[in-house]
């Protein structure tokens, strides 16, 4: 991020994985301890597999849950979980009035390091779902809990920014990339009112989504 709304953050935030229970398994689960699991070895945290495994393999039950994972830079672990609300058939989204810096690092990590991503959230007019974000380059980035989706007109391919515009690596986007049902390609905040949008991740899958007005990222 750049310009006054810049902040400092945490050298040693917390490392975070949110999954989904539905009541059967985790989803995703194997892509998100990979994903903590290469974030602790690029931080130097202390962490421990079996660990991690053992904390996930208590989450039972018949109902939908949110499953929170959090793995700190001693290698302790913790784990909450609270009910999941139904997933809405559809969000409307914003643009949001900062711009994110493409190159760093802590883009690449899911942490505690949140600060410009809650403050957004927290500020939410009402009726919309999420903000997504531009990057210094004038490229579609990510949502601050979502990675961005978008066809092009009159074809069924579906496309995600590349990492390298500034997105968290997340794990449904992950999935669909190795499955082929995705492509990586960066979309130009000028294309963005002409393409069919969604928004995703693992806790909720893909969501369609509307963009309504809202300023325009001017740092």
């Amino acid at each position: 991020m750049t310009g006054p709304d810049a902040i400092s953050v945490d050298p040693h935030p917390l490392l975070i994985e949110t999954l989904g229970w539905d009541g059967q398994c985790l989803n995703r689960r194997d892509l998100h301890q990979a994903r903590l699991a290469r974030s602790a070895a690029a931080l130097g945290y202390p962490h421990d597999p079996a660990h991690v495994a053992e904390a996930l393999d208590r989450i039972a039950g018949p109902a939908p849950l949110r499953v929170r994972l959090t793995l700190d830079a001693t290698g302790r672990v913790e784990l909450t979980s609270a009910a999941l609300p139904p997933t809405p058939a559809s969000w409307r989204v914003m643009l949001a009035d900062t711009r994110l810096d493409e190159d760093d690092p802590w883009l690449r990590h899911k942490t505690g390091n949140r600060a410009l991503y809650d403050r957004h959230r927290a500020d939410l007019p009402q009726g919309v779902d999420e903000v997504i974000f531009v990057n210094r380059a004038g490229r579609m980035a990510e949502g601050t809990i979502t990675n961005l989706f978008y066809r092009l007109p009159g074809a069924g391919d579906l496309f995600t920014p590349p990492l390298a515009d500034g997105c968290l690596p997340g794990c449904l986007r992950a999935e669909l990339l190795a499955r082929g049902d995705c492509t990586e390609r960066s979309l130009p905040l000028s294309d963005l009112g002409s393409v069919p949008l969604f928004c995703g991740n693992s806790l909720r899958g893909l969501i369609p989504a509307t963009l309504t007005s809202g300023p325009a990222p001017t740092h």
